[in-house]
């Protein structure tokens, strides 16, 4: 028990630590716990346990599901033309690219291109929603357009790897039927739930989100696929009812950023072996500028088309750029089968992990958009 409470203290001293260098520095607590997971994990070589495995997985997908709360059925119907181009844009042109760019540039093979490309497609909701709480933007129509095409960019990641690499055997259509049914009476059952708890002191509208959002992870896994997928489907179902009930979603935001995510967002930074870094600086560089530049080169004409301004146009390109969760399932799952490398993986989830950073970094210190940069959309005057 004594290692275990060390352990603790450790991991709670880093979190502490990195709340203190977000609030000297103005920037986002989740880039800071990925910088400070990074020193940890090469200097100190910081230990990955189950707990923290667990506290790590359920964190990402409590945000996950967060994000999705934040998409009211009234706001996303205001902009789904945008989201539904910017998501696409941004899947396709670093998907194609990087994977062409990997098979004739560096001669790797199709299906380990393919890896390579699905691993740089995605946009990190939680990278994106941690910016979005801390900077207000999540309350603003502009912040859930982000969200909205952060979203089906990585569906997107999640429909190719399947129709790609994956078999979808009877559990996972068992998996997608169950999901579909808990998603259409989930909303009449949970408004009916909360009106019968009141608001009890010992919390049992979180509860009875964790035990859903656990539910469905599990099944999730046994058909392959990934918990944060069915977490975020669940928070947008559940986003009207939860319009009503602030309280609750502020209860369960400080409990998840407090507790769940430091885990989540230290334990990514630690799988970043700088050594790898070193010895293959050239082609991490090569992978973080294609992302970005197949990212910009889809997504900037596209918000020019959308009137976006100059600042909110580039702040959305960077955001956009980002990776962390389903770029490392995807490098992971190109490894775990035999696809790819580990030292083609390694390379993978520095060069995804790279861009959940440096992006996030650029966006918040020089295209931060003040209120005047901020596009307006029909139907949502009453949400600025």
């Amino acid at each position: 028990m004594e290692k275990f409470w060390l352990e603790v203290s450790l991991w709670f001293l880093l979190i502490l630590i990195s709340s203190f260098i977000s609030l000297r520095l103005g920037i986002t607590a989740a880039l800071i716990e990925m910088i400070v997971g990074i020193l940890a994990g090469n200097l100190i070589e910081l230990e990955v346990t189950s707990w923290v495995k667990f506290l790590a997985s359920f964190g990402a997908v409590v945000l996950t599901f967060l994000a999705g709360a934040e998409l009211e059925s009234d706001i996303v119907k205001s902009f789904w033309k945008e989201a539904l181009i910017l998501g696409l844009v941004s899947f396709f042109a670093p998907f194609l690219g990087v994977w062409f760019l990997t098979q004739l540039l560096l001669g790797w093979e199709v299906r380990e291109a393919q890896i390579a490309g699905l691993a740089l497609s995605t946009t990190s909701v939680a990278v994106v929603y941690a910016v979005m709480v801390e900077t207000g933007l999540n309350e603003k129509p502009f912040g859930k357009l982000i969200l909205a095409s952060t979203f089906i960019t990585d569906l997107g990641t999640v429909i190719f790897l399947g129709l790609l690499f994956t078999e979808l055997g009877l559990i996972f259509w068992v998996f997608v039927v169950v999901t579909l049914i808990v998603l259409f009476i989930l909303p009449p059952f949970t408004k009916r739930y909360l009106v019968y708890v009141k608001n009890h002191p010992s919390e049992p509208e979180i509860k009875f989100i964790f035990l859903i959002l656990a539910a469905l992870g599990y099944l999730a896994a046994k058909a392959e696929s990934e918990a944060v997928l069915p977490a975020y489907l669940t928070g947008a179902v559940l986003a009207n009812l939860f319009i009503h009930n602030r309280e609750l979603v502020k209860r369960m935001r400080a409990t998840t950023i407090a507790i769940l995510t430091p885990f989540f967002f230290i334990k990514a930074g630690s799988l970043v072996d700088l050594k790898v870094v070193s010895n293959s600086l050239g082609l991490l560089t090569l992978f973080f500028l294609a992302k970005c530049l197949f990212k910009f080169i889809g997504l900037f004409p596209a918000g020019m088309l959308f009137n976006f301004s100059f600042r909110a146009n580039m702040y959305n390109n960077l955001l956009m750029c980002t990776g962390l969760t389903f770029g490392t399932i995807s490098a992971l799952y190109g490894f775990n089968s035999g696809i790819i490398t580990k030292e083609q993986y390694s390379i993978l989830v520095v060069a995804v992990i790279s861009t959940a950073i440096i992006p996030t970094l650029i966006a918040q210190k020089f295209f931060s958009p003040k209120e005047k940069d901020l596009p307006v959309f029909k139907k949502s005057s009453k949400e600025n």
